[in-house]
Formats: C-alpha cells, sequence, structure tokens
C-alpha cells in the first residue's frame, strides 16, 4: 500500500507517492487546476490505480503558525476529497516546501521551463516529512 502527498495550489496541485512499504517518498505529477471537481477526480483514479491507503496533504500555514486564506482553500478542497475517496486523510504542516523544492532545483541546475515540477518536489518534502515522522502505519 502506497501513501499519496499533495501540494495544493491556486494553479497546480503537485502529487508524491511513497514506494509500497511506504519508506520513500518521490514526486509523481503536476495537475494543472481546472476545476475542484475534474481535480478531485484527478486525484482519486490517482489512489485508486496506485493502491493509496492514505493521503497526507500540505497545510499552508502562515510563519506565525496561524491558518490564512490560502489555507482555508485547502481546507475546502480537501473536505470535498474527502466526501469523494473512502482512505483516511491527514494534514502536514507545509511552511517552506516549495521553497526547499526551489532550492534543490536550483542546486541540481533544473531548467526554468520545468520550475512547475517543483509542486510535485514540494508534495514529495511533505510526505516524506510524515513517513520520517514514523506517523506512517499499517491501516
Amino acid at each position: 500500500m502506497r501513501y499519496l502527498g499533495l501540494d495544493i495550489g491556486d494553479r497546480w496541485v503537485g502529487v508524491a507517492l511513497s514506494d509500497p512499504s511506504a519508506k520513500l517518498a518521490s514526486p509523481f505529477n503536476v495537475l494543472r487546476r481546472s476545476d475542484d471537481i475534474t481535480d478531485i477526480e484527478a486525484i482519486a483514479r490517482i489512489i485508486k490505480q496506485h493502491d493509496v491507503g492514505l493521503v497526507v496533504v500540505g497545510l499552508p500555514r502562515m510563519l506565525d503558525g496561524s491558518l490564512g486564506i490560502q489555507a482555508q482553500k485547502v481546507e475546502d478542497f480537501t473536505q470535498q476529497l474527502r466526501d469523494k475517496i473512502d482512505i483516511p486523510l491527514e494534514f502536514r504542516d507545509e511552511r517552506l516546501t516549495t521553497v526547499s523544492a526551489r532550492r534543490l532545483m536550483r542546486e541540481t541546475g533544473t531548467k526554468k521551463s520545468r520550475r512547475k515540477r517543483d509542486d510535485a518536489i514540494a508534495a514529495a518534502f511533505i510526505l516524506q516529512a510524515f513517513l520520517d515522522e514514523g506517523q506512517s502505519r499499517p491501516i
């Protein structure tokens, strides 16, 4: 069984998957946002195709830890996703994951034309942090 990580933005959704043993997260895909129904259906297909047992969603907190407008958008979208899927979903603080993803891409020489890929890398950071914390468990 795999775990799915999501970095939900206004224009893109970064998607990451764990390996079957739920030890290692890898960037999987970047979905261009269309509308909530279409986006949720695309995520539900990935969940089904890859035997996902848990979804970890990055929650964009402010630097002081409070929730802002973007966090509310993510929570609203996530509630719709919960209504569509039949597996557990958890939030993970995602502060600075996009910054870390962009730094990694810069250090590895990734071209600007592939910059949208940073959303999938950010999703992998979110998921890997969750796995590293030992919160992964058999469901």
